[in-house]
């Protein structure tokens, strides 16, 4: 098994007219190591996955894979000679060609003998669990074997670097947690790099060794997922990596990671990952898993329920409190629609952050 790239981005700058799709993007991919944009669109991702490719020119910044600059000014390194493979959100299959064709199509460069050609691209698709399906065109094929076909051709040339551009949206929810475990299997399996970009903040957490939160073409905060999830130091990446609501309040008291907010009649601890001050105005960021109707926990706030959705485990609600909404509060059993109850809110789950009304 090959090592992957080591890649290193400095100041990646690419612009679109007046719009900045990359501004001074710095990022650092560690060989073997799985790493996730994750970022709402227009963010910048696409951009960026596209110019390690090869596909875009940067204005200005370099990108190096191991000591080798592939992309500053004049340099613009092929895309066939990064020694990369891409797998895109709708699959960009030859219709034309069978899986077998479209597989084998990323070993033509290689001069193999016709029995390893064959071998290669046998055991590529045995590996996503298309081994009888080699003989089929796309249009016979479901809209998850054609994203394992996609996969499989990304494989079979043993890439140091694998690019995938969403590759899941398209699927159903089923469909998309199998092949997100196959993904993550596949891609350590060969020891590739890979960079993933997508919106969806379950499917980051899930797959990457590291998350880097983009907004507006740069990187907010890059860290493991648990330090993003916990730890968020914008708003922007505590908001966009998932909150059941947010609340408005003032500073009463202040430690090195906690505080006091008050709501109105009610005082709410939170925790705090920048600088605030006594008096200032906050938004408590309030995670989902926050939230239950315990009556043993602080931060006990009177509720009403407005909406219920079974989720098989047990019930999410929607709650209207005199200080805002909150979303997927769970309970095992459901509780009817305009019932009062207390909601009590985990004070390590609540992010204060300064309020947007006063920036």
């Amino acid at each position: 098994m090959k090592s992957g790239h080591t890649i290193k981005i400095v100041e990646a700058r690419k612009n679109y007219g007046a719009l900045a799709a990359l501004n001074g993007l710095s990022l650092d991919i560690k060989a073997g190591q799985f790493t996730v944009l994750l970022g709402p669109s227009g963010s910048g991702k696409s951009t960026l996955i596209r110019s390690l490719a090869g596909i875009e020119k940067l204005d200005s910044g370099s990108i190096f894979f191991g000591d080798q600059e592939v992309n500053r000014g004049p340099i613009n390194l092929a895309p066939e000679k990064r020694d990369l493979a891409m797998v895109f959100q709708d699959y960009a299959l030859w219709p034309h060609l069978t899986a077998s064709e479209n597989v084998g199509y990323a070993l033509k460069r290689r001069k193999l003998s016709p029995e390893k050609f064959r071998n290669s691209i046998n055991d590529a698709l045995a590996r996503v669990g298309l081994e009888s399906k080699g003989g089929n065109y796309p249009h016979q094929l479901s809209g998850g074997e054609q994203q394992r076909v996609a996969l499989a051709r990304a494989i079979v040339a043993d890439p140091s670097l694998l690019l995938f551009d969403e590759p899941l949206s398209n699927l159903d929810a089923d469909l998309r947690e199998r092949l997100r475990i196959e993904i993550s299997t596949l891609t350590r399996e060969i020891g590739a790099s890979a960079l993933y970009i997508t919106h969806d903040q379950s499917e980051a957490f899930a797959l990457a060794d590291q998350i880097g939160v983009i907004n507006k073409g740069s990187i907010e905060q890059i860290g493991a997922p648990e330090e993003i999830y916990d730890r968020p130091v914008t708003r922007f990446v505590a908001t966009f990596t998932g909150t059941a609501g947010i609340f408005r309040g003032t500073v009463k008291s202040l430690s090195k990671k906690s505080c006091t907010i008050s709501l109105g009649k009610d005082l709410i601890k939170a925790r705090h990952t920048v600088d605030l001050a006594i008096g200032e105005t906050v938004d408590v960021l309030v995670r989902p898993a926050a939230t239950s109707f315990s009556t043993q926990a602080a931060n006990r706030i009177d509720s009403v329920i407005t909406d219920i959705a079974y989720r098989g485990r047990g019930y999410e609600h929607a709650i209207e409190t005199k200080y805002g909404t909150l979303t997927g509060v769970f309970d095992t059993i459901s509780h009817a629609r305009g019932r009062k109850m207390e909601v009590s809110i985990d004070p390590e789950k609540c992010i204060a952050f300064p309020s947007e009304a006063t920036q």
